[in-house]
């Protein structure tokens, strides 16, 4: 009877491989990432990300789940506007608005990432039709700032554990209750 040697090497291998493959799946455009309960990086704790651009330049998405501290009229070139949610969409860029939305009905030029779901377009239009309230909150998310990665650094940080990949209806993106939106898929991947 031969006997089996059990090194520390064996059972981290045997503990670590099951979490990686777990964690790796294709990454495009309308994937949804949430941080893990470790991250160690205040501007992603208990963040829902929507990914918008996975290319050979790299990744794009937004935090859809942490509102920004003022509403779109709070902003001085929207003052004329209706008080309207603003999300953070992340740590690049914040002096930018970006918005996905579902109405390429009343938007056009965005680009379609997912399940009727589009990425930009005329911002003009949308703000009009959000004025008159045909638009509504359940129809457009607007961030300032987003969330950037180099090409393969997203696929890094995954494989790291400092993201988890989550098979989630897209439909989420447009929730408006987001306060416990993290938890719940966090408890959906356990």
């Amino acid at each position: 009877m031969s006997k089996r040697i059990i090194s520390a090497d064996n059972i981290a291998l045997f503990l670590i491989i099951p979490c990686k493959f777990y964690f790796i799946m294709p990454i495009a455009p309308g994937t949804i990432l949430i941080s893990p309960p470790t991250i160690d990086d205040t501007n992603f704790e208990e963040v829902v990300i929507f990914i918008t651009e996975h290319n050979e330049k790299g990744a794009m998405g937004f935090v859809i789940n942490k509102l920004f501290a003022r509403p779109l009229n709070a902003l001085e070139e929207f003052k004329q506007s209706i008080a309207f949610p603003l999300y953070d969409g992340g740590p690049v860029d914040q002096k930018h608005l970006f918005f996905v939305h579902q109405r390429p009905d009343l938007i056009e030029g965005g680009t379609a990432i997912r399940d009727n779901i589009y990425f930009g377009g005329n911002f003009k239009q949308a703000l009009t039709h959000l004025n008159k309230k045909i638009i509504l909150q359940n129809d457009i998310k607007i961030f300032i700032g987003y969330c950037g990665w180099d090409y393969g650094q997203l696929e890094e940080e995954i494989t790291e554990g400092s993201w988890m990949v989550v098979d989630a209806k897209t439909a989420i993106v447009f929730s408006i209750e987001t306060t416990m939106l993290w938890k719940e898929l966090y408890n959906s991947v356990l």
